[in-house]
């Protein structure tokens, strides 16, 4: 699934960001929180994008042809 990818490199980014020297704990704080907002939102639209497709199969073909899924 695209969105366990994007929450491991976010994990990534947050990880590199918390052992910088270059960021004041402030501008840390700040992008750690932007981080763990998109990792809500992805894992939000793979909820949703789950309970489409229980709807019907169309959306698995139109997240196909977006190349989500």
């Amino acid at each position: 699934m695209p969105h366990h990818k994007n929450h491991e490199r976010l994990n990534t980014i947050k990880d590199s960001i918390d052992k910088t020297n270059q960021l004041t704990d402030s501008q840390k704080s700040d992008s750690i929180k932007r981080i763990e907002e998109w990792i809500l939102e992805d894992k939000a639209f793979g909820i949703l994008e789950i309970e489409l497709i229980k709807i019907s199969k169309f959306f698995k073909e139109v997240f196909s042809e977006l190349g989500i899924k």
